[in-house]
């Protein structure tokens, strides 16, 4: 129901724009959130989204180089990221909040959608 695409091989300072697409029903009414998974790491919190898109969240390593933004006619989010780096390598998937308002937390998350992967070289 929510398929990430976009990711691919870049080098570093490089940009990319992740999109989320939602099919089968509608999450407008949800707040969205990224999240990235490393090998021998947990799942990692990116940046999250309220339900109109008016207020945003992002984790320390990406505030500034990274945007998350949606559009709710296209049911669809997207993860704008810019001046990437090597420790950005990872899978990239987004999830659908249990709620309006955002959170970190991963277990408020209750619908993830496939992963895509970006790798960033040195």
């Amino acid at each position: 129901q929510l398929q990430a695409s976009g990711g691919g091989l870049v080098q570093a300072e490089g940009s990319l724009r992740l999109s989320c697409a939602a099919s089968g029903r509608t999450f407008s009414n949800n707040a969205m959130g990224w999240f990235r998974l490393t090998p021998g790491k947990e799942r990692e919190f990116v940046a999250a989204i309220d339900w109109r898109g008016y207020s945003t969240y992002y984790a320390n390593s990406v505030k500034g180089r990274f945007t998350i933004s949606r559009d709710n006619a296209k049911n669809t989010v997207y993860l704008h990221m810019n001046s990437l780096k090597p420790e950005d390598t990872a899978v990239y998937s987004c999830a659908a909040h249990r709620s309006s308002r955002y959170s970190t937390r991963l277990e408020d998350y209750n619908y993830w959608g496939q992963g895509t992967q970006v790798t960033v070289s040195s």
